[in-house]
């Protein structure tokens, strides 16, 4: 059984940092025999993303009383549940171009199922269901370049 350099706990923490800094799921390095894979779990997180407002508007009025005010009205994508990206990168629905998609539109998910993943940096990130529910649309198609806060698809 060949012998190992002990592992330097520098360099691991190092590696935790740059996976933290960066936002990446994982990373691994591999030279000769020895090779390091930190991962961690990313959670789902809820991005609210405000719609720029075009500079041709009119200023807004004074707002009548919030008892009075009709709701506030929402993009149809935040009504529907949407999962937005967490980072930047690109979509793929299926795991191999010949497979299978994760989910469709009608699939049922629950907590932590895999929706898609996200490859960013040479890193595939999977995108996991923040809540249960089925599937009712699918805004990305698969290879498509995203942005971070970008509906991906949502959850009823």
């Amino acid at each position: 059984m060949p012998k190992h350099d002990p592992i330097d706990p520098e360099l691991v923490r190092a590696l935790a940092n740059l996976v933290t800094e960066t936002g990446l799921s994982e990373i691994e390095v591999e030279s000769g025999d020895l090779r390091i894979r930190v991962a961690r779990r990313i959670e789902p997180v809820a991005v609210q993303v405000a719609a720029p407002v075009p500079a041709a508007m009119p200023a807004p009025q004074a707002a009548p009383s919030p008892a009075a005010a009709p709701p506030a009205a929402e993009s149809p994508r935040a009504q529907l549940g949407a999962v937005p990206s967490p980072m930047v990168g690109t979509a793929y629905l299926r795991p191999s171009p010949d497979a299978k998609a994760f989910v469709d539109v009608g699939s049922r998910v629950e907590v932590g199922d895999k929706l898609l993943l996200i490859e960013a940096m040479k890193t595939f990130n999977e995108i996991v269901a923040p809540r249960a529910g089925t599937v009712t649309a699918i805004f990305v198609e698969d290879g498509q370049p995203v942005e971070f806060g970008e509906a991906l698809l949502a959850i009823a």
